[in-house]
């Protein structure tokens, strides 16, 4: 199993109401394509509600491969909702690990 977390701030312009609708969007684009890629566990974006933490929105997933992995990165929709990811974030954070 692979798990793959990613951890970004949105960019500072934004006001809390679009950070709370950035989130819901984010949130919406990159659950569904758990039942798209094939050896996807599970993927969870989750919004930081707590003010001791330093990060704005979490994604965290399991894959049952480093491949399912790669197929999920590569996947046209993970692609599509990376262009927008990045028009509202910024120091983005990424960990991969085998467990």
């Amino acid at each position: 199993m692979v798990k793959h977390i990613v951890l970004w701030n949105f960019v500072e312009e934004m006001t809390a109401a679009e950070r709370d609708i950035a989130g819901k969007r984010i949130k919406t684009l990159l659950e569904p394509i758990k039942e798209l890629v094939p050896g996807a566990v599970d993927i969870q974006v989750i919004l930081n509600g707590q003010p001791t933490g330093n990060r704005d929105i979490a994604l965290l997933s399991t894959f049952e491969t480093t491949e399912a992995l790669a197929v999920y990165q590569s996947h046209p929709d993970h692609v599509a909702a990376g262009k927008y990811i990045r028009s509202v974030t910024c120091d983005r954070a990424c960990m991969d690990f085998e467990f």
